[in-house]
């Protein structure tokens, strides 16, 4: 029981420490944006082993926010620059 508890804490450690690593490069490209969705569903399966089910649900739902974020970060860029709107 001891094991799996140190597991499970090491788990979480890596995929927090993982995502907020790539939040923080997401300003480098919608790859990194990508990965932070990623982190969170992992951050979310954290939650949900270690009997956190509201800090899961909410990963999922950042997961997605992030996902929405990636998709749209793809499209903006298969848009030729010269249609593209100015900020």
């Amino acid at each position: 029981m001891r094991h799996t508890g140190l597991v499970l804490t090491a788990f979480g450690v890596i995929v927090l420490t993982f995502m907020m690593l790539m939040y923080a490069l997401e300003r480098r490209g919608p790859s990194f944006v990508l990965a932070f969705a990623v982190g969170c569903v992992l951050a979310s399966v954290y939650g949900f082993l270690a009997g956190t089910w509201p800090f899961g649900v909410v990963e999922l739902i950042w997961a997605a926010i992030a996902l929405r974020r990636y998709l749209g970060l793809r499209r903006q860029s298969r848009v030729p620059a010269h249609e593209q709107a100015l900020p």
